[in-house]
């Protein structure tokens, strides 16, 4: 719901930070793989209840995750960069909630599967229909900068990190968040579903 307003407002920021690392030696793909390696550290340190450092791992993640999209832009981008960085999100973001089913099994672990219940719907549904609108050549002018068709909804990539600052923060409450956001999730893939189907069955064959 909120990626369409932040994205333009982050998007000058992260092509100033990517024109200083804009090196021969980077490449977006590195920067993709590095800031997937620095969010998997959230695992560990979210079971050993280390709750500062898992945020910082989430909040350094998301950044690099910017800044390889800034970089791809920047100097071209390409399917199988699209793929990677799509892949790595959607692990990142299926561990965080294990995480803290780890952390405190007996009070997360029920919420934590019911988390990523929910995460199996908005990502299915999203990638479904990624996949059909690029087969169909169907233009998404919200999102023109990705590399692929992004179906919005009321659950999306900013509402997500919010989550997870959020249950860092205040770690005794994650399982409330967890309920809650997780049947937002299945508002959103409710609203996909019909939203894709309904477009999809409106393409002319």
């Amino acid at each position: 719901m909120l990626d369409r307003h932040l994205h333009p407002r982050v998007k000058p920021l992260l092509n100033r930070l990517v024109a200083v690392i804009d090196k021969p030696y980077i490449s977006a793909d590195g920067v993709t793989l590095a800031g997937f390696a620095i969010g998997v550290l959230a695992l560990p340190f979210l079971a050993l209840g280390w709750y500062v450092a898992a945020l910082i791992a989430i909040v350094l993640n998301r950044l690099f995750d910017g800044l390889d999209g800034a970089l791809a832009r920047r100097r071209g981008l390409s399917d199988a960069g699209g793929f990677l960085d799509i892949a790595l999100d959607f692990l990142f973001y299926a561990l965080v909630p294990f995480g803290f089913a780890l952390a405190a099994p007996q009070e997360n672990a029920l919420a934590a599967a019911w988390l990523l219940f929910a995460f199996i719907g908005t990502g299915s549904s999203f990638l479904a229909f990624a996949a059909l609108a690029a087969k169909h050549n169907i233009d998404n002018p919200g999102y023109a900068h990705k590399s692929f068709y992004y179906i919005g909804g009321l659950t999306e990539g900013t509402e997500t990190i919010a989550l997870f600052v959020l249950c860092c923060l205040f770690p005794a409450h994650f399982a409330q968040f967890a309920w809650i956001f997780g049947a937002l999730c299945w508002l959103t893939t409710t609203t996909r579903i019909w939203s894709g189907y309904q477009t999809l069955k409106a393409v002319k064959p």
